[in-house]
């Protein structure tokens, strides 16, 4: 009887831990278990999203009111097309920004939306026309080194 209570214990404990660590890998995959929201559909084009990724979100005022739902390269264009999926209580005028932002200065990037002055909403299968494209490390310190390398290089010989 012992030998019973002993591997029932083990194995409720066993299958706790499984479902913990479940729980765990969701949370850090961003992923949505239960509860659902209703959501509405928009996208944006991009010049450059940097490290953008599906499942980023989308933030106005610090407060997560979607997520990125689908990354694609226009082919006639070469923009990158962001499709994202807004919680349907948050609405944003046609004349709304977006912007793709950075968490720190190593962090993950996320959207940025920042509410216009239309009075008219944004509706399902809306794009968001004004965006501001990622700024990418790598291209500003390559700037940056460019610019000091032609600087030195001009004003050299000094007799």
């Amino acid at each position: 009887m012992n030998r019973k209570f002993y591997d029932f214990w083990v194995g409720l404990f066993a299958v706790l831990g499984f479902a913990a660590l479940a729980f765990l890998a969701l949370r850090v995959a961003n992923m949505q278990t239960v509860r659902q929201h209703e959501t509405y559909k928009i996208s944006a084009e991009f010049d450059n999203i940097g490290g953008l990724k599906v499942r980023a979100p989308i933030k106005s005022a610090g407060v997560v009111v979607g997520r990125v739902s689908g990354i694609a390269l226009d082919p006639k264009r070469y923009r990158a097309v962001v499709s994202m999926e807004l919680d349907r209580q948050y609405l944003f005028s046609r004349d709304a920004s977006a912007e793709i932002l950075t968490s720190g200065i190593l962090g993950e990037q996320y959207i940025g939306v920042s509410p216009g002055a239309e009075e008219t909403m944004l509706k399902d299968g809306d794009r968001i026309k004004l965006t501001s494209s990622a700024i990418v490390l790598e291209q500003l310190i390559s700037q940056m080194l460019f610019n000091k390398a032609a600087d030195g290089s001009s004003g050299g010989n000094k007799q």
